[in-house]
């Protein structure tokens, strides 16, 4: 929802942001979790806080289930910048901290997700639905 030309909306943070590039990606991306993958608002938090030892960092967007454990981290990144390995660097370093099941990466351009199948993330062909995020171990 745009608030006006150089702020937006964020519903999970329920405020006005900087209408910066990487920020529409991340609320076009959570968007799609609300609307389409029928994520509860409630059960998302963007720009959510990590430590690793002295190091902080912020991710873009968490997805928990329902029992207040993360489930996937959702790594936002400007429509120009790619989808590389760099990209899935920074996203497995937040992994370090929560453990997840899911990473997605996207650009607004671009999105791959990826599902833990044992000790390491595979491939995952479309965006599943909350409820297929919760059952796929």
């Amino acid at each position: 929802m745009v608030m006006s030309t150089d702020k937006l909306f964020d519903p999970l943070r329920r405020k006005e942001v900087a209408a910066t590039a990487e920020e529409r990606v991340r609320q076009w991306f959570i968007s799609v979790l609300l609307n389409d993958c029928a994520v509860p608002a409630h059960l998302m938090m963007s720009e959510a806080p990590l430590q690793f030892g002295a190091k902080k960092w912020r991710a873009d967007i968490l997805v928990y289930d329902r029992n207040g454990k993360a489930l996937a981290v959702v790594e936002c990144k400007r429509p120009e910048v790619d989808i590389d390995s760099s990209v899935a660097a920074q996203a497995m370093r937040y992994n370090m901290v929560l453990n997840v099941r899911w990473l997605i990466l996207t650009n607004g351009v671009k999105t791959l997700i990826f599902r833990r199948d044992g000790p390491a993330f595979k491939a995952f062909g479309s965006l599943p639905l909350y409820e297929q995020m919760l059952c796929q171990q």
